[in-house]
Order: C-alpha cells, then structure tokens, then sequence
C-alpha cells in the first residue's frame, strides 16, 4: 500500500495525531521550532503560530514563558493550555542576555558621558527580562508555587535542576516523610508532586525518547561488505510494504524480509495483530540469506520480534 492508496484525509489527521503526541512527550524549543510545529502544540492555531514567530522576528528570543502573553491573540486560556509544552535552551539564553546586559551596559555608558542636552536613549524591554530556570523543565507555571515551596522544603536550588545533588535531596525529603505527606504538607496532589520531582531531577535537555529501545547494532559490521551469509543480526523495521518489509540493520542499507519469511510463528504473541505484517519502528532479529553488493541489496529472515 502506498500514500496515494490512502484517504488523504485520514493520512493527514493520523500524521497530526503522531505529531501532537510528540510535542506533548518532548515538548518543543520556542526559539528554533518552525510556525507549522507550533500549530500542533494544544492552545495554538495557525494565526497564534504565526503571531509567535512574528514576535520572535521582531523582539528577538523568548526568555521566559512569561513573555508569550505578549504575543497578540495568546490570552490566558492559550497560555494555559500551550505553556507547559515550550522548552528553552538555558545555555543559549544565559548567553544572549549576557551579551545583551552587556550591550546595554556599552550605551549607558554612552548616554552618562555623551554631549549634554542629548536625549537619555528609552529603556529597552530586555532590562526587565529574567530566565527562569523552571522554564526548562515539563513544570506547568501553574505549578511554580508548589515547586518553589517544594525547593525551599528540601533545601534546594532552582539553579541545580538535574544535578545529582538535586536528586539527593528529593530523595532525603521523600524517603523521610514520603510522597503522600510531602504533597498533603504542600497542600497539592501526589500527581502534581511527581511531575515537579520529574521536572526537578531530570537532567537539562532530557528527552524522554532517549529510554526509547533501540537496535543493537554490531559494532564490527558497518557496511556491506562486513555481511556475510548465515549472519544473525538485530534491526528496526523501517518500512512495510506488500512485498516484504525493510529492516535498518545498521549498515547503510536497510535490507528486505520477503513477505513469505514473515510467518505467524515468528510473530511476538504477546502484542495482538490484525495482520502478520510488521510496522515501522519494531525491533526484530533477523538474518542474512543473501548479499548482493553489486546491486546493494541484503536478503534476510525473519528470527523473531524482540
């Protein structure tokens, strides 16, 4: 089956639906992320996205979270619905302000010791602006209250986010009083508590994919040439179609398991199918039957779904 073989419709709200639940996994960099990905962030529409990168255009990097109620057509329900999905790059927005404080400290300067009479230049609306260290982590600013309380409990610093020394004292303060009553003394849910323990001790920039399983390629085999006939290798399974489907097995070129190799015998019991087919993503075992270096072309045989 191909794309065109497929409601065009049905294809689009599927591959919305994928990427939605994507942002809402890993959320998404305010300050790199195209207009067309920030429409699948929940509160955001076409017009909203596009209102971001305008602003973004204009007044240079977002800060803080805080500054996205400055963006026109993003009210209180949109900010409450979008905030807990943007991310920020701390190293790149301590270095921005740190060469904007100096920029602006180079025009002050310039206005104390300049010719008398000259108007003093206006503030610029970078002076006020602070990044807060939460803002890197999946806490909802709702929640930044609790947090803060929290921080101050354990006698931490919203500075060390995702250092060792932050899981430490999460986990002195846990163990002693435990989950349940450290979240009633903070007047919250455990839910919510265990969201800012997450948001709290993972480390900055983590990505949840990367728990993700992922093949385990051999390190001595990185090309054709390294195969050989009767080789047992794991692979992800790329791309199914009628005729058999493509396993990434780490050497440059994914190889084919013809359609007839695939039986329901070597199929995972465990995980219900519709079909005997295998879908993209999946880790398999797989080995070579055949090589054809001059054609770039790898056989292989279903062993079994991991």
């Amino acid at each position: 089956m191909y794309q065109h073989d497929v409601s065009q419709t049905l294809l689009k709200a599927t591959l919305d639906s994928v990427v939605e639940e994507c942002v809402s996994f890993v959320g998404v960099d305010i300050n790199i992320c195209s207009e067309i990905l920030l429409r699948h962030i929940a509160g955001l529409n076409a017009n909203r996205a596009k209102n971001i990168i305008e602003w973004r255009e204009k007044n240079g990097p977002f800060i803080n979270r805080e500054q996205l109620k400055e963006v026109k057509g993003l009210g209180p329900k949109s900010f409450q619905q979008c905030a807990g999905f943007i991310r920020f790059n701390q190293e790149y927005i301590k270095t921005f302000c740190s060469n904007k404080k100096n920029e602006l400290g180079s025009r002050e300067f310039l206005t104390k010791t300049g010719a008398q009479g000259k108007k003093k230049s206006k503030p610029t609306p970078y002076a006020s602006r602070q990044p807060n260290p939460l803002d890197q982590t999946c806490i909802h600013p709702e929640s930044y209250n609790i947090a803060t309380r929290f921080l101050s409990l354990i006698g931490g610093n919203a500075n060390d986010i995702g250092k060792s020394d932050m899981q430490q004292k999460v986990n002195a303060v846990i163990q002693k009083e435990g989950l349940e009553g450290t979240a009633k003394r903070l007047n919250t849910t455990v839910h919510t508590l265990q969201l800012i323990i997450d948001g709290l001790t993972q480390p900055e920039g983590f990505d949840i994919r990367t728990d993700f399983d992922k093949p385990d390629f051999k390190r001595s085999i990185v090309c054709l040439e390294d195969l050989s006939v009767g080789t047992v290798l794991t692979g992800k399974v790329e791309n199914a179609t009628p005729f058999g489907v493509f396993v990434d097995i780490g050497v440059g070129k994914a190889g084919l398991i013809p359609v007839r190799n695939i039986t329901e015998a070597k199929l995972s019991k465990v995980k219900k199918r519709r079909s005997l087919g295998l879908g993209p993503g999946e880790r398999v075992e797989v080995k070579v039957l055949n090589v054809d270096i001059p054609r770039l072309r790898i056989t292989l045989d279903l062993i079994r779904v991991l």
